[in-house]
């Protein structure tokens, strides 16, 4: 679907268990990381170990998946195995644009956002992950 460009809000992620569709996968925010060549690499990017994270970031819905997953983690009882995909949707908000696929993710960082009696905003979970490789599709 080349031509025009689409807005940037209208996405969905699949943390790998097929649940982009549920209130769990709906997020507010992706950040990409720069995705970058190292010094006479050329045609290798650099590994996310070297600095690289996708941050996901959703309001607090009661759902549990994301402390689950980090607590794992925190533990040493999750594997590193597991694949995310970002999918931009087309104006229709039905037709995938484009799709990030994210592999070997893990979590390495879990923030919730200040809670203020005095403000209306949404309160907001963060999850910063580290990956391996990804790919464009």
């Amino acid at each position: 679907m080349e031509g025009r460009p689409v807005l940037g809000s209208n996405f969905l992620v699949d943390l790998g268990d097929g649940k982009a569709h549920q209130s769990s996968g709906g997020f507010a925010e992706v950040i990409f990381p720069e995705f970058r060549l190292g010094p006479g690499q050329e045609g290798h990017p650099t590994p996310a170990g070297a600095g690289g994270t996708l941050i996901l970031r959703r309001g607090i819905c009661g759902a549990l998946d994301l402390y689950a997953w980090w607590d794992k983690a925190r533990v040493g009882k999750t594997a590193r195995g597991k694949s995310i995909k970002v999918m931009l949707l087309g104006q229709d908000q039905r037709t995938v644009v484009l799709t990030w696929t994210f592999h070997k993710v893990h979590p390495v960082a879990l923030s919730y956002s200040p809670l203020r009696a005095r403000e209306n905003d949404v309160a907001m979970e963060t999850i910063e992950l580290a990956f391996a490789s990804f790919e464009m599709c």
